[in-house]
């Protein structure tokens, strides 16, 4: 009995400590809690999904263990545990690398915790070296090669705006070739854990600098065009400036009450991101902040507005609002 608590802890507490650090690191708080363990869970799920797909995959292509385990369950496990990540970035659901590398190292954790779980049942009695290499080495590696992937996929999904698969392949390639890199030992299996454990960490405190950086520059931009424009909307000299000589040039092509819902809502979306990005500031400051009960209203007159305006009111005033998903993520952030 000992002897599994100790193989059960070298297996699954490494990879568990890590993420916990990761999560910690994160001065933004980002991501909720409540996220994380969603993305755990469905990590797991896909581990239960890649041990299917895994067992069909070796009868079809009849290759032996050791060359599928390096040229094809790669592929298919980076390709299940990726899928939680294109959900999460075509859904707005993350703003920033720093989300993507916790996100995707939960997912990873998620997957490695089922696996080594499974390994447990069916080799409990396997020398402790085994549980050191698959808990501080295949474990660290399913969380790092996901984390990759979405840190690889946000950052481009960013650049070209869009979420396509010239977009997301780029990042599912380095996580496949990561993972079968580890799976081919190159070098001895310690020497392998050494590798994941000397270089992974590192790489994700790089990305979270940046990240961190990135954020603090987007929220000065954006707190400071959110100000002008509110400011503008609430002066009275509102018709005189560009956004108003725009609207006055389109007043022909709508009716008189969805102009009036289309500047309501350009205030509204307006107001609820200086609202967002506040919020981040005083996060950063080390308040734990909560949203303003007011806010579910806000969003759901965002809502109604937005349906009241229609497809062609929306990309009227589109022009005027910082649409990106980042943006987006920071209104479902809000809602949260």
């Amino acid at each position: 009995m000992p002897d599994l608590i100790l193989r059960s802890s070298v297996g699954l507490l490494p990879v568990s400590i890590f993420l916990i650090v990761l999560v910690y690191l994160d001065s933004y708080k980002l991501v909720r809690f409540r996220a994380v363990l969603l993305a755990i869970a469905a990590g797991g799920l896909s581990a239960v999904a890649s041990y299917f797909v895994n067992d069909l995959g070796l009868q079809l292509t009849g290759m032996s263990l050791t060359s599928y385990s390096r040229y094809v369950s790669p592929l298919i496990e980076e390709a299940l545990k990726g899928l939680i990540l294109v959900y999460l970035i075509r859904n707005h659901r993350i703003g920033f690398p720093v989300d993507a590398a916790i996100f995707g190292f939960a997912a990873g954790t998620g997957f490695a915790m089922i696996e080594n779980l499974y390994y447990l049942g069916v080799m409990s009695d396997a020398h402790i070296a085994v549980w050191i290499v698959r808990g501080f080495g295949t474990a660290i590696m399913h969380g790092g090669a996901t984390a990759i992937f979405g840190i690889v996929a946000h950052t481009l999904a960013e650049e070209k705006q869009s979420t396509g698969l010239a977009v997301l392949l780029p990042g599912f390639l380095v996580a496949a070739v990561v993972h079968s890199a580890f799976n081919h030992f190159l070098f001895a299996p310690v020497l392998s854990t050494l590798g994941i454990l000397v270089l992974l960490p590192p790489l994700l405190v790089f990305v979270f600098q940046r990240s961190e950086a990135s954020l603090q520059k987007w929220l000065a931009i954006d707190f400071d065009a959110d100000t002008e424009l509110l400011e503008l909307i609430n002066s009275g000299n509102f018709s005189d400036s560009k956004v108003g000589h725009y609207l006055e040039s389109i007043r022909d092509h709508f009716k008189p009450e969805v102009l009036f819902d289309m500047m309501c809502y350009l205030r509204l979306h307006t107001e609820l991101s200086m609202r967002s990005t506040g919020m981040l500031m005083l996060r950063e400051s080390g308040f734990d902040v909560e949203p303003d009960p007011e806010v579910k209203a806000m969003l759901e007159e965002l809502r109604y507005l937005e349906k009241s305006i229609g497809p062609t009111g929306h990309r009227a005033v589109k022009p005027f609002l910082r649409m990106s998903s980042r943006d987006m993520w920071q209104l479902y952030m809000l809602g949260e």
